[in-house]
């Protein structure tokens, strides 16, 4: 078993929401992901505490996957929205590859926000 966890405060988020738009949700969230965020373009004071606790819930998958030399891209962990609310992370590429390797088959994901702060925890067996 590992566990991971990661803060991002909210702040970083909308500045580079503000600075770089759609840019920065597309390099670093599938679309999935930037959907249940409040979608592409969406205000960024809106959509910025649900994506830093995607961010911080990647964060702390890769606390959970060690990488040495091969780090995973960041759309290659996914924070899926189940339609009941909660989440799951969904690995593809190098990070499915990582989780392979440890022995790794669950993963379990936890998510808070308030307006100043984003928090994620990772178990993952």
């Amino acid at each position: 078993m590992r566990v991971g966890i990661d803060a991002q405060p909210v702040s970083e988020v909308i500045a580079a929401l503000e600075q770089h738009g759609d840019a920065y949700r597309r390099r670093l969230f599938t679309d999935h992901e930037v959907r249940s965020s409040g979608g592409w373009g969406a205000d960024a004071a809106t959509s910025a505490p649900r994506l830093a606790a995607r961010f911080a819930a990647k964060e702390a998958v890769l606390k959970v996957l060690r990488p040495d030399t091969v780090v995973p891209g960041w759309r290659e962990i996914e924070v899926v929205r189940m339609p009941a609310g909660w989440c799951r992370i969904v690995l593809s590429g190098r990070a499915e590859r990582l989780a392979e390797a440890a022995g790794l088959t669950e993963f379990d994901v936890s998510l808070s926000h308030t307006v100043d702060l984003a928090v994620a925890a990772v178990v993952a067996a």
